[in-house]
């Protein structure tokens, strides 16, 4: 069955095409700048050549009906007709309470998924319009809801509460809820295949390393806790976000600055993380990389807080699991940032850790990068989130 992964923001729409069977990618692509000027697709089909094409999306149906084009076209289309797509998986961001796995698209599940709205206002309407899109163009096309938030949902009581009046959990559902949940849940389960293991046997540390930070401890095929909160601004510093910080701090700023409290939160989630701590120099982990080899100061001091809180981060988990098996690295830093890995390891002596150098050093494949008498296992696993949610739909639809 051929599975079209949908995920869909504001103004953009990344797709991929995926044989369910073989779990090859067929084909995917980008749209960007929908609704604005200058809008453009982005496709490449398995072997053939990366295609662009600027052409007006006024909206996300305009934008959809260009994928479908381009996915059936006389000339590098990859399927004769729409027939031969099998069903849709669309990523949501936020599932709150209300879904602890994937879902098939009902009326009941929309409506369940807009009461999540003001959890997630930037990402849950989007990826709202995303299903409304497919369904006018595919209406007899099964379609499948994967929630970030859904593989967190096991975590306990004493790990998703805040130190704040329950009465705020009870009324607003004010709690943990974590994030890159289908990340997490295909990078630990890659861990337990790679290293032979069985997953529900486990103590299992992934760190999802990218401009988007998060981490998770994955205990017994579980997750217990992970860092990012009733928002994604939480945990890790990130590239521009700030995470922990001193709730007391958005008041300080906002009567020193004469900000809003919605305008310190702003800062918090544009202005901040390595791009703050850089003073400016950049959120790209690349520029900060290239800074090192500097000396720049300001690219040094925004790599060692980067690389604390994670080291901090993985030290807390080891506590909350009593002990760990794996430490995982992914996502964009985490599958491309040696130096990244080296910082962090460096301060986790305590668990016994060897680097092999020369396997840290090499990117793109699943890798354990620790030497044989390495107590602690880590590794580096290509993060497929397409290819996970492909996975849910395809067992929700069979």
């Amino acid at each position: 069955m051929n599975i079209l992964v949908i995920n869909c923001g504001s103004s953009s729409l990344k797709f991929q095409l995926i044989d369910s069977e073989s779990e090859k990618c067929i084909a995917k692509g980008l749209c960007e700048r929908i609704g604005i000027e200058g809008s453009m697709i982005t496709y490449a089909p398995e072997g053939g050549e990366k295609e662009k094409t600027t052409t007006p999306m006024p909206d996300h149906t305009e934008a959809i009906r260009l994928v479908l084009a381009a996915l059936t076209n006389d000339k590098t289309g990859v399927v004769k007709s729409l027939d031969e797509i099998g069903a849709v998986g669309h990523r949501i961001v936020h599932g709150g309470e209300k879904f602890t796995s994937s879902a098939i698209i009902t009326d009941e599940v929309i409506e369940a998924i807009k009461e999540c709205n003001d959890l997630a206002p930037l990402h849950n309407p989007a990826n709202l319009i995303g299903i409304d899109a497919c369904k006018t163009l595919m209406p007899t096309t099964p379609m499948v809801a994967v929630f970030d938030t859904a593989f967190h949902q096991t975590m306990p009581e004493e790990a998703y509460l805040y130190g704040i009046p329950y009465e705020y959990y009870e009324k607003y559902k004010v709690r943990r809820y974590g994030f890159h949940g289908t990340s997490h849940s295909y990078v630990s389960k890659k861990v337990a295949e790679v290293l032979g293991k069985n997953y529900e046997d486990l103590k299992i540390i992934v760190c999802h390393l990218g401009n988007g930070a998060s981490i998770s401890a994955v205990k017994n095929g579980k997750c217990v806790d992970t860092s990012m909160g009733l928002t994604p601004l939480e945990g890790l510093i990130m590239g521009t976000r700030s995470g922990d910080i001193d709730p007391a701090i958005i008041e300080f700023l906002a009567n020193k600055e004469s900000m809003t409290a919605q305008e310190v939160v702003s800062v918090l989630n544009k202005k901040s993380g390595v791009l703050g701590l850089s003073n400016g120099l950049s959120s790209d982990f690349r520029d900060l990389e290239a800074g090192l080899e500097n000396n720049d100061e300001n690219a040094i001091r925004a790599m060692k807080g980067f690389c604390y809180r994670v080291a901090k981060y993985i030290g807390s988990y080891v506590a909350a699991m009593n002990g760990v098996d794996a430490i995982c690295f992914t996502a964009g830093v985490g599958e491309n940032g040696p130096i990244v890995r080296n910082f962090v390891c460096d301060r986790l002596g305590f668990l016994g850790i060897e680097l092999d150098q020369e396997l840290n050093n090499k990117r793109g494949m699943d890798l354990d990068i620790t030497t044989p008498e390495s107590k602690t296992r880590v590794l580096v696993i290509p993060t497929n989130e397409e290819l996970a949610i492909a996975r849910e739909t395809a067992a929700l639809v069979k």
